[in-house]
């Protein structure tokens, strides 16, 4: 399946060009060189037992990773800096092909052939909604292989909902929205510690080299691959009901990186918040629902949801406290919640903030020929009070 393992001596490529300041290689270019004539020296004479679909794809992988590189050297890439592509690690067990569409077919039988490799027998997860344009096919460190389809899926949008939520994420608890509903944090991995130190101690005591080695080591993966799978399953049955059951999600826009190399970081790395925040977005955007993140300077925890006034910092201890000013009792993280969703209304009442607005839909027929101007007459203004209700806003006098 796979086209070897990279040689710690590779091939003329654009790494070497661009590192003897010679110009680009284009990519029709480097396919000849790395493939039409590689393939007929004895060194590389491997590469004609394979299909040559996935090793063109291979360069052009590498030919918009340079692209990228380049553009973001040159400042005009948004976000952060773009490194130079460098090889894969030899120790990095995880390995993938992607086949087109001419170099692939589905049979009847529910395999897949794929060229160079035969029939695949499959187990699918769900039908495919349309025919696939491409297939990746992935190793992973626990061994086992994925396919991968890329198909054109027309996703409805949903029923529009009456409610908005804003979300504070946490660690005892792993969200805590602003109606008052807590989600417990299941701690996948703290709870298979057990199981993970055995598998490892199983792996130390085994001779470097050996097969037993090997098999105590797809042992370890195959438990943090159960973790991982739970948790990512777990994430997506969260997300969807939440973006199916309001109609706008804000939360906090969290410096994850930043607190993984805190004293939390096994806490904070299991509870995977940046995974869970990526696909409220997607499907939010999917749905035409409206997703924002509030600035993570804003003091959700300080500010009192009932007046506004700023209590100042409390202790992580503090679980529960009054306002100075109008005396309400808030929960901690209740509190946090009500004030993520009143800065989410406002951020998108301004347009600014970071809000991600829904993707574009297609017009209903019914609605294709109705008039922009008499749209924008009949639809209210909305304000919003203190406590963040929504009112219409009264007519001028």
């Amino acid at each position: 399946m796979c086209t070897g393992r990279l040689q710690r001596r590779p091939p003329p490529s654009e790494n070497q060009a661009y590192e003897a300041g010679e110009k680009y290689i284009p990519s029709g270019e480097l396919q000849k060189r790395v493939i039409t004539a590689a393939r007929h020296t004895e060194e590389r004479a491997w590469l004609a037992d394979v299909s040559h679909t996935m090793l063109q794809q291979a360069v052009r992988d590498l030919d918009g990773a340079f692209r990228r590189f380049f553009v973001s050297r040159a400042g005009k890439l948004p976000g952060p800096r773009v490194g130079q592509p460098r090889f894969r690690s030899l120790r990095d067990r995880r390995q993938s092909i992607r086949f087109t569409r001419s170099d692939f077919r589905i049979l009847r039988d529910g395999r897949v052939h794929l060229g160079k490799i035969g029939n695949v027998e499959v187990r699918w997860s769900r039908p495919l909604p349309g025919p696939p344009s491409s297939v990746t096919v992935m190793l992973d460190r626990a061994g086992r292989y994925f396919l991968s389809f890329v198909v054109e899926a027309d996703v409805s949008p949903l029923p529009e909902a009456e409610t908005e939520v804003g979300i504070d994420l946490g660690l005892t608890h792993f969200a805590v929205l602003s109606d008052g509903t807590k989600i417990t944090a299941p701690r996948f991995l703290r709870r298979a510690e057990r199981r993970l130190r055995k598998a490892q101690q199983d792996l130390s005591r085994k001779a470097k080299g050996s097969k037993n080695r090997e098999k105590a080591r797809t042992r370890l993966a195959r438990q943090h691959a159960r973790i991982a799978d739970t948790r990512r399953d777990w994430h997506h049955k969260l997300s969807t009901r939440i973006v199916r059951e309001n109609q706008a999600v804000f939360v906090e826009d969290l410096a994850v990186h930043g607190l993984g190399r805190t004293r939390l970081a096994k806490s904070v790395h299991d509870a995977g918040w940046g995974q869970f925040l990526a696909m409220l977005e997607y499907k939010a955007q999917r749905h035409a629902r409206a997703f924002g993140r509030i600035g993570r300077f804003v003091p959700s925890t300080r500010v009192c949801s009932a007046c506004g006034t700023n209590g100042g910092a409390k202790p992580l201890a503090v679980r529960v406290w009054t306002c100075g000013s109008c005396h309400v009792t808030h929960d901690r993280d209740i509190n946090a919640a009500k004030n993520i969703l009143a800065a989410g209304r406002a951020d998108s009442r301004n347009a600014s903030g970071g809000q991600v607005r829904p993707g574009l839909i297609p017009a209903q027929p019914s609605e294709r020929g109705t008039s922009r101007t008499k749209c924008a007459q009949d639809v209210k203004p909305m304000h919003h009070d203190r406590h963040g209700q929504s009112a219409a806003t009264p007519p001028p006098p």
